[in-house]
């Protein structure tokens, strides 16, 4: 596939491009889903297609296609594409090469190999697990193996390949005992097949139990600890918008002229990190060719680099930090974090808190107002903190804040992290939050 897609470059400059670009994916995906507790779906499917970008008369034009019989005509179409459109002055072209660092981690020979049975019975096992509770009943459930190889080419001599792997568990499950009912989900992902997934299971009816007979809360300002879903739903809705520089250089951050302005508490730096070791974001280079690297958002509560990929980052005549992302092949690349990572002292944050709260996950993250920071959402298994240990289960509780204040306020992160998208979250103890009783 590598040949075919430099062929294709040399194609587009034959036909009149100034610049070329080809990205090509090859993946095997296996996913098993369960619905009831029993296996509802289960399927192996294989993907292979290119993105062809170009520049032609100043402007960018992209096609793109599964077929390998029309890649040629893709190439023709994107340069169509290109020439229907006005010159784009902000257009400084496509990445040179420069280079690339060895990222570790990323790939499994393991997971690249699985076959479908091994998928299911690992499904099984996790609503194994789950039910082992006899009042519990699973949901939904999903175990996916993915296996993903990239190739990027340009013009201007960048030439980069990437195989990586990842497995995936989830498990959703509610309990019923009378009138009491209570749910709960868990999620685990790797990039290699080194986790126990039937844990998943034990752990989402666990919470579920733990959540039973909850009661209601009064509303008083008290210490929040964020669990890593919920500290991860509410920066990925936020914090992340706001230092893209998209969302910088269309005036829609709150945080456009705070570079070297503290926004955050004195000792919490925020890092996004493209080489970190076995990360689901790591890669030699980001989705466009340039080398990936680890950016220092936030450097001890001041607020240091917003992140680049090349189109922005060429508006303001910089160098990208690498952080041009693609869904898929289909699309073009747009900024978008890799491995966002916190530097701050840790320790045993619910031990170490007399009296507080504590929130699972919430709900309503994606109502956050993303250039103020501010949000409201609704807690899902909260508990009681009492002389260091999680006590009774809240029933129905929201908080409320904003982003900029929320990191302010941060007095405390566990030691346990847990990989959730783009972000490895750990658990946040946030100093003196609202919180009022839910609908």
């Amino acid at each position: 596939m590598m040949n075919r897609i430099k062929k294709l470059v040399n194609m587009a400059i034959a036909l009149g491009a100034s610049e070329a670009e080809v990205y090509g994916s090859v993946g095997r995906n296996v996913t098993v889903e369960t619905q009831h507790g029993d296996i509802g779906f289960a399927e192996e499917s294989m993907s292979e297609g290119l993105g062809i970008r170009v520049i032609a008369d100043g402007a960018i034009g992209y096609s793109s296609s599964n077929d390998p019989a029309k890649y040629e005509e893709a190439v023709r179409a994107a340069i169509a594409c290109a020439r229907s459109r006005g010159k784009d002055p902000n257009l400084k072209g496509l990445p040179h090469p420069r280079p690339y660092r060895n990222v570790y981690g990323i790939y499994d020979r393991e997971v690249d190999e699985i076959k479908l049975d091994r998928c299911m019975d690992i499904a099984a096992g996790m609503v194994e697990e789950a039910k082992k509770d006899r009042a519990a009943s699973v949901t939904f459930g999903k175990f996916s193996s993915i296996v993903s190889e990239t190739m990027i080419v340009n013009s201007n001599g960048v030439e980069v390949e990437d195989k990586e792997t990842m497995v995936y568990g989830y498990i959703d499950v509610i309990i019923k005992e009378g009138d009491n009912v209570s749910t709960a989900f868990e999620y685990d992902v790797s990039r290699a097949l080194n986790l126990d997934f039937s844990t998943i299971g034990s752990k989402a009816s666990g919470l579920a139990r733990r959540s039973l007979n909850a009661e209601p809360v009064e509303s008083h300002v008290t210490d929040v600890l964020l669990g890593p879903y919920a500290f991860a739903d509410i920066i990925e809705s936020t914090l992340l918008f706001s230092v893209n520089s998209e969302s910088v250089q269309k005036g829609r951050s709150g945080l456009a002229e705070k570079i070297g302005q503290k926004i955050a508490a004195e000792g919490l730096t925020i890092i996004d990190d493209g080489l970190l070791e076995s990360g689901l974001g790591s890669s030699r280079s980001d989705d466009e060719g340039t080398p990936s690297q680890e950016t220092v958002i936030v450097n001890d509560g001041i607020l240091e680099s917003f992140l680049y990929d090349n189109y922005t980052a060429g508006k303001e005549n910089r160098e990208s930090t690498g952080n041009g992302i693609r869904n898929s092949y289909t699309m073009t690349p747009k900024v978008g974090p890799r491995n966002i990572r916190f530097e701050y002292p840790r320790c045993d944050v619910i031990n170490e808190t007399d009296k507080g709260i504590y929130v699972n996950s919430i709900i309503g993250a994606h109502t956050a107002n993303p250039i103020t920071g501010d949000f409201s959402v609704e807690c899902r298994n909260a508990f009681t903190v009492e002389g260091g240990a999680l006590g009774r289960p809240i029933k129905s509780m929201m908080i409320s804040g904003n982003i900029f204040d929320l990191l302010s306020r941060v007095d405390g992160m566990s030691r346990e992290e847990k990989v959730i998208g783009a972000i490895i979250s750990p658990t946040v103890k946030i100093k003196g939050m609202r919180i009022t009783p839910g609908a």
